[in-house]
């Protein structure tokens, strides 16, 4: 029994340590279908998905979605050093409880106190090891209660680093595609002269982006359940916006654009494909379609109408649709999983955005610059600067 016992708790500690080596250190996708963490979020993610969505309000849902992420870091820490302090109180046990303890005697209460204080490295000293290899496993014990704190104080930095990296190119996003983003707006805002430059600049931005996500959140999938700081934006949504405007510049659009689009949608695709599988999500093919022939005919009209030189060859919807079928399938799966709903094409509704008033103070300026009566500076329709600032936003 007392083998078994000593057996168990190896094999314990062995899966604690390993499983906190390949999320914490190991700079690649970790493996194996019976690891503690990919156990951990499938029996914790669900659950909370079932409770957040019997909330009534939208906004109290994303408050406790975002939650989830930090939350399960925290729950990730105890369970690595409860597996320790367990695997330890075995091994322990197994040695016949080599301590002397006045207040209860030996026995496995004992040992787990003993490993809960060494591990954190508390050093009371009222239990006492009387054997040589007690005293060697309580040094060692000791030992990886320390480098677990120190490995966990360098992981929560590289974290929050990946995290704020990338919410920076997506909170940038906001003023050149919307907010949510949309491939119609993108392109839209970018049809004045010289913008095809600024879009070919703007996609290679986002190939790097794309590339970074793809690194870091395979690392560190925990990554992929935190949340952006708005209701209305979130990685998914920029990362299939940005293939939206791929694809629909590879397929329907003439520019100079196209190359750089077809590097973009390559690395892009290639995250969103990899960041599928680590959840082992196989793509949705029967979600409904996002993009039917008679939205496809208002985008391409929208699109007329801002200046963006559309094919017109008849085929262009067609090849748009092969584009579509390489990527949607895993957005909708990954925006199903994680509870973050994708973009539309075009904004059906026009939203108020910080661009948007900006572009009617700058107009306002223009036609003052231009108009032939310059003795009143300003316009005598009243706008209050301070109603922009972030009304677009849902906190």
């Amino acid at each position: 029994m007392r083998i078994v016992t000593m057996i168990a708790g190896i094999a314990c500690l062995f899966a604690g340590l390993l499983d906190a080596f390949q999320t914490i250190i190991l700079p690649r996708r970790a493996t194996g279908r019976f690891r503690l963490t990919r156990i951990f979020f499938l029996v914790t993610w669900r659950p909370w998905v079932f409770f957040t969505k019997r909330l009534h309000n939208l906004r109290t849902q994303e408050t406790a979605f975002s939650y989830y992420g930090p939350m399960s870091l925290i729950f990730l820490l105890m369970m690595w050093a409860a597996m320790m302090i367990v695997g330890f109180a075995l091994i322990f046990y197994g040695l016949g409880s080599p301590f002397t303890d006045p207040t209860q005697g030996s026995g496995l209460q004992s040992d787990l106190y003993v490993s809960g204080t060494t591990i954190f490295t508390l050093g009371l000293g009222d239990v006492v090891p009387r054997s040589a290899w007690a005293r060697e496993l309580v040094i060692m014990e000791a030992g990886t209660g320390l480098g677990l704190l120190a490995v966990v104080m360098g992981y929560f930095p590289v974290l929050y680093g990946a995290f704020s990296r990338r919410e920076v190119s997506i909170s940038l996003l906001d003023a050149r595609a919307g907010s949510p983003p949309t491939a119609a707006e993108l392109l839209r805002r970018h049809s004045y002269e010289g913008g095809d430059s600024a879009l070919s600049l703007l996609l290679l931005e986002w190939e790097r982006w794309s590339a970074e996500l793809l690194e870091s959140h395979i690392s560190y999938p925990l990554l992929c359940y935190f949340r952006s700081q708005h209701n209305n934006q979130s990685w998914i949504s920029a990362l299939t916006a940005v293939l939206d405007t791929s694809a629909l510049l590879i397929a329907g659009v003439q520019g100079r654009e196209a190359r750089q689009a077809q590097l973009t949608f390559a690395m892009a695709r290639h995250a969103l494909v990899d960041l599928s599988q680590i959840f082992s999500l196989a793509p949705i093919n029967n979600a409904p379609d996002r993009l039917p022939p008679e939205r496809y005919t208002q985008l391409y009209s929208l699109l007329c109408q801002s200046g963006v030189s559309v094919c017109s060859d008849g085929h262009s919807i067609e090849r748009l649709r092969e584009m579509r079928l390489l990527y949607e399938g895993y957005a909708q799966a990954l925006s199903r999983y994680l509870c973050m709903p994708l973009p539309p094409w075009f904004a059906d509704k026009p939203r108020k955005d910080n661009w948007l008033s900006v572009a009617k103070l700058r107009a306002q300026t223009e036609a003052a610059t231009h108009s032939p009566d310059k003795s009143t500076p300003f316009p005598d329709e009243p706008h209050s600067i301070a109603t922009w600032v972030d009304d677009h936003h849902d906190f």
